[in-house]
């Protein structure tokens, strides 16, 4: 046992429940992005990095990809309920592009739900949205993603490119932070 697994209360998602899921997503978007001719997978920083470079290496469609970073909680686990973005995606094609949001979580729907209407706003030929993971039970806003990979409890997770204070992002699963390790 590494020193951070230590911190981690039980495994959500395994690593072969992960790659089973990954592959269905990536099945799901060659099937409706079969005609698209400038995909761009919209990775959002940092948190959908694993997740969007396994999804890629599944896709046997053309793609780009590309990021944005954006940030939505303050310090700690609350989010602060205002969207800033921190990276923007500059491109000169973006009318010609069939933007798909690449996210690890959603929890609010804030965030996914501003940037799919920002993105429109800028000239997106379409827009669509991909979560890792899913918390309707924390949704306030009216927000449904355009592909799921698990809907999960009310649970603080990390691994698999999720954090807590920059940490955790390299295990090769999902799991439930132990409460201890917040609550401080």
């Amino acid at each position: 046992m590494s020193h951070i697994d230590k911190d981690i209360q039980t495994i959500l998602v395994n690593e072969t429940e992960l790659d089973r899921v990954t592959f269905r997503i990536a099945s799901e978007i060659d099937r409706d992005y079969k005609d698209s001719e400038h995909l761009v997978l919209l990775c959002i920083l940092k948190g959908s990095i694993v997740f969007t470079s396994e999804l890629m290496r599944k896709l046997t469609i053309p793609s780009e990809v590309d990021f944005m970073k954006v940030s939505s909680y303050g310090t700690g686990t609350i989010s602060s309920g205002h969207v800033n973005i921190v990276l923007d995606i500059l491109r000169d094609d973006l009318e010609k592009c069939d933007i798909l949001i690449i996210e690890d979580i959603i929890d609010s729907g804030r965030t996914l739900s501003y940037l799919a209407d920002y993105l429109r706003f800028k000239g997106a030929k379409s827009v669509k949205t991909c979560t890792l993971l899913d918390k309707p039970s924390r949704r306030t806003v009216e927000f449904e993603p355009d592909y799921v990979g698990l809907e999960i409890p009310d649970e603080f997770v990390v691994g698999y490119g999720l954090d807590y204070a920059e940490r955790y992002r390299q295990l090769p699963y999902i799991g439930i932070l132990k409460p201890s390790v917040y609550e401080k």
